[in-house]
């Protein structure tokens, strides 16, 4: 089992807990996002127990899953929160994240995001350019405030992970490059209504060796070292996150205490707090998607499919990322078959499994895709007019809806017919 026992089988059924998961899809039906909350707190605390030596600041990075109920989880432990947009920031206040436990990312923020976050009190903003820098300033003048501000700096290591999740690359969109620097420094000085209390990076997600770390934390602090020289007191180091997780069992992950023993005593002499930034860390191994099969089929070269009712509409990753997911089945079976795991979107993309070797299960039978708490749900869509999810979260032998199914009333109630809006289609009468 992959990171924890809190997925298991008891006898020949797959559980969460203390609860069977054919029991949770015949309550709430399938597609059914499926999320243990002992495991949230086990990843959590196993985090901080890694860096517990170090002074720091644990921030939840939102975007790996922002249901209300796993944000709420983590606010009540003192986590705080990273939050890349004013929807994100609005779920973390919601789920009672104090804003001052809030740190606003993200390189495209829009003038009210920045207004939204400066009125909310967050702790800091980062910001990824000049012109960012001069729009902070800006609108912190016009609505009267002193806006805290971290630099995202783009230390230009090109970890080893998919391309597509690398972010501490020149060639990339993030940050501020180290060429920008002293431009960067010399605006700051004339900038009237920013303070600058930090100093960021962020290098990418399922980073396996701690080494990039290591080579883009001495990037990191000899800008910190130069900031001092300058005159500027940075209260903060933010290293981002990126931490990995087992998908395939086969490809373990290296464990966060090899992380946290490289960094450990390079940062601890910066005397500051250091911001961590676990997001995939804590919640990827969480959750699972349930999922019916609905048709079994074979083609005329013998290729055995799944056809189920989940698809790239509930998880993209697969088909976006050719990502890894373990696929089993609820209930055991002694035989094996070579098999792809489908959707029922209409591309050829919708898959969870390709040429893999899946129970023998039937028809109407239940699949889990593991490892399903990150990028998951967030990254769901309407596409082919779906029906989003619903999502529980078990805690021993309780069981909370913490998202309904969405409904096809649901899927239309943010539209509007021309003639409701006063105006006909041009050339009807």
């Amino acid at each position: 089992m992959l990171d924890s026992n809190l997925f298991h089988y008891t006898g020949s059924s797959l559980s969460c807990d203390e609860v069977m998961l054919e029991e949770l899809a015949g309550t709430f039906g399938t597609p059914l996002f499926v999320t243990s909350r002992r495991s949230l707190l086990e990843s959590y605390k196993t985090f901080e127990d890694a860096f517990d030596a170090l002074p720091h600041f644990t921030c939840y990075s939102v975007k790996a899953n922002y249901n209300l109920s796993v944000i709420n989880t983590f606010a009540e432990l003192g986590c705080g929160c990273d939050v890349n947009s004013g929807g994100e920031l609005y779920r973390a206040l919601q789920a009672g994240v104090p804003p001052e436990r809030i740190i606003f990312a993200g390189v495209g923020k829009k003038p009210e995001e920045i207004a939204y976050a400066l009125e909310s009190g967050v702790l800091m903003l980062k910001a990824e350019s000049l012109s960012e820098l001069k729009a902070i300033d800006r609108i912190a003048g016009e609505h009267g405030k002193k806006a805290s501000v971290a630099i995202r700096i783009n230390p230009n290591v090109t970890a080893e992970t998919h391309p597509y999740i690398t972010t501490g690359d020149s060639k990339e969109k993030f940050g501020i490059d180290e060429a920008e620097l002293p431009e960067v420094f010399a605006l700051l000085r004339q900038l009237k209504h920013i303070t600058l209390i930090g100093l960021d990076m962020h290098i990418g997600s399922q980073i396996f060796d701690p080494e990039y770390y290591v080579a883009a934390t001495i990037k990191l602090l000899s800008i910190f070292n130069a900031s001092k020289t300058m005159g500027f007191a940075v209260e903060f180091l933010d290293i981002g996150g990126g931490f990995p997780v087992t998908y395939d069992p086969l490809k373990p992950a290296t464990p966060i205490q090899h992380f946290a023993e490289k960094l450990i005593p390079m940062l601890q002499p910066a005397g500051v707090t250091i911001i961590l930034e676990p997001g995939r860390y804590l919640v990827a191994n969480a959750s699972v998607l349930l999922t019916r099969i609905l048709y079994k089929k074979r083609n005329h070269t013998g290729k055995e499919f799944f056809v189920v009712d989940a698809g790239m509409t509930e998880l993209i990753r697969p088909a976006l990322y050719q990502s890894h997911h373990e696929v089993q089945a609820v209930t055991r079976h002694e035989n094996t078959i070579i098999a792809d795991v489908v959707g029922p979107i209409c591309e050829s993309s919708d898959f969870f499994a390709r040429h893999r070797s899946i129970d023998a299960a039937e028809e109407g039978e239940l699949l889990a895709v593991m490892s399903s708490g990150a990028y998951a749900a967030v990254m769901s869509s309407n596409y082919n007019g779906r029906l989003r999810p619903a999502e529980v979260m078990v805690n021993g032998s309780e069981v909370t809806l913490v998202r309904k199914r969405e409904t096809y009333e649901q899927l239309v109630q943010n539209e509007l017919f021309l003639s409701e809006r006063g105006c006909d289609p041009p050339g009807v009468i």
